[in-house]
């Protein structure tokens, strides 16, 4: 068998891996053609990963322009800790405040309070993006038992 699909996440698992509190990365393409990434925190908007931003910053200018996104979640440290998923395909911006308030809630609920009232604050100035994957990658090195 192919080491790929010794490491690959069912979709069960990967579901399960995405709905811990992770950081993600995500990655937008910026003018010129350079990849923009940046680290975020995300929720769920239904079963759809999603997270939120400023509406003037350059993540959401970059995918007014083109809506291409990939966003990876991943852990692990030592390479027999490694997971991760990476999800690649459009971006949906959605200038919605209820939709605002629900995104803000579900970070909430996985983050934890910390900033609650910062991130109420902000939510007028913010929209939320919906990524719709088309192609899903996953890993888990912890399937391998500690061999390369």
């Amino acid at each position: 068998m192919k080491r790929r699909n010794l490491v690959r996440m069912t979709d069960a698992q990967v579901a399960a891996y995405l709905a811990e509190p992770h950081l993600c990365r995500i990655g937008t393409i910026a003018p010129g053609g350079r990849i923009h990434l940046v680290a975020m925190n995300y929720g769920f908007l239904g079963d759809t990963p999603t997270f939120w931003s400023y509406r003037r910053a350059q993540k959401v200018r970059n995918l007014e322009r083109d809506p291409t996104v990939g966003m990876i979640v991943d852990s692990g440290v030592r390479y027999d800790e490694l997971k991760g998923v990476h999800l690649m395909g459009r971006a949906e911006i959605i200038d919605d405040q209820d939709l605002v308030a629900e995104l803000g809630a579900s970070m909430l609920q996985r983050y934890g309070p910390a900033n609650e009232a910062a991130a109420k604050a902000s939510a007028p100035k913010r929209v939320v993006i919906k990524v719709h994957a088309d192609k899903v990658l996953s890993w888990d090195h912890t399937k391998l038992g500690g061999a390369y």
